[in-house]
């Protein structure tokens, strides 16, 4: 029942739905019906990846006024931090990018335990690296998360991972996906890869709106269960069972925005024990959907978030520093995409080319 060639796991073009299977043969259909969620969340990475590659604006950076004026707040404090935290987003990178080079499909299924933590992890201890070098050392994640909202809001990030949504639930605004309205991805039938950049905007906005729902809930139930901070009927005294629109707009504003560093969240959320149910994540060890591609998918969609930061964080300390720390690092990492981002990505955008030479160096990307 895959639905993904290798013929097409390459192309952004690739249109592949989840197999139907014949009426007649219900433990098929069974396992069809199970595998439904896991695609779902393989189609929105996959439009995560898509639209990365579509955009294809990463060296567009070196030309934000932003990023031209960043300086960071380095310090000798400020390095040491900078060294582990990158050693840790380097080497879940490095763990995740190895996983897919191996042609098992039964190990693919089952590296799923570990795979999704690691794409979340490294791009973490990348954004806390990128804080760092800004004088900001915080490790809640709450906190990271709110911080880098608020950066992808005021426009540290390249198109392709700047969108975002905001507001109360069942009226949010999702802002930087302009196609997005012309589609309508729920309730798809079919199950398709979005194959088209706008059905790919309007899959990124049902994942922004399902991960907002999600945070949306659990921050309501969080406020609730807990007998000193839930809100009461003013009649009865009772908890609320039901919010206002009122109060789901505060509920909004103590959220913040919600930006890719959610939408990656949920690989942690999925692979944790939630509730003291099953784990979710055995829903995707356990379906028929192309798993290869859903860490293809992720090691480009990492690879992208983290190749942003480091330009930052090198544009902070200079390149001449940059290649400092690389050097300190175990061979394993020096000799590997960190060295190659490094020459091919990162030392490139802070010596601004010419037209020709930046034109060159986007088609290259």
């Amino acid at each position: 029942m895959k639905q993904i060639t290798n013929a097409t796991m390459h192309s952004p073009n690739a249109q592949a739905p989840l197999a139907q299977p014949s009426t007649g043969n219900l433990p098929l259909d069974d396992n069809w019906r199970k595998s439904i969620p896991a695609q779902v969340f393989l189609n929105h990475f996959f439009a995560m990846d898509y639209h990365i590659h579509h955009q294809n604006d990463l060296f567009d950076i070196a030309r934000f006024p932003i990023f031209q004026q960043f300086n960071g707040l380095v310090t000798d404090e400020t390095r040491k931090s900078l060294e582990k935290l990158l050693l840790n987003s380097w080497s879940a990178e490095y763990a995740l990018r190895i996983t897919p080079v191996v042609n098992d499909e039964q190990y693919l299924q089952s590296s799923l335990h570990w795979t999704f933590p690691q794409a979340y992890y490294s791009a973490l201890f990348s954004a806390r690296a990128f804080l760092a070098v800004q004088g900001i050392n915080v490790s809640n994640e709450e906190l990271i998360r709110k911080r880098i909202g608020n950066m992808v809001v005021r426009g540290y990030y390249p198109a392709s991972i700047g969108y975002y949504a905001l507001g109360p639930i069942n009226n949010y605004r999702i802002q930087r996906l302009p196609m997005s309205r012309r589609f309508n991805v729920v309730g798809k039938s079919d199950l398709q890869l979005p194959s088209r950049e706008g059905s790919v905007q309007a899959e990124l906005a049902q994942f922004l709106k399902t991960t907002r729902d999600q945070r949306v809930r659990a921050l309501r139930n969080a406020i609730q269960n807990n007998p000193k901070t839930a809100l009461r009927s003013p009649k009865t005294g009772e908890i609320l069972q039901k919010f206002s629109i009122e109060q789901y707009k505060q509920l909004a504003k103590q959220i913040g925005y919600t930006t890719y560093f959610d939408m990656l969240s949920r690989l942690r959320i999925s692979s944790s024990n939630r509730g003291g149910g099953p784990r979710e994540i055995e829903r995707f060890v356990d379906s028929d959907i192309d798993v290869k591609l859903f860490h293809e998918s992720l090691v480009n969609i990492v690879a992208h978030i983290n190749s942003v930061h480091e330009a930052y964080i090198a544009k902070a300390l200079g390149i001449q520093a940059y290649r400092e720390l690389v050097a300190k690092l175990p061979s394993y990492l020096q000799e590997s995409f960190v060295r190659e981002r490094m020459n091919t990505i990162i030392a490139p955008m802070l010596a601004p080319p010419s037209s020709e030479q930046d034109s060159s160096l986007r088609m290259a990307a």
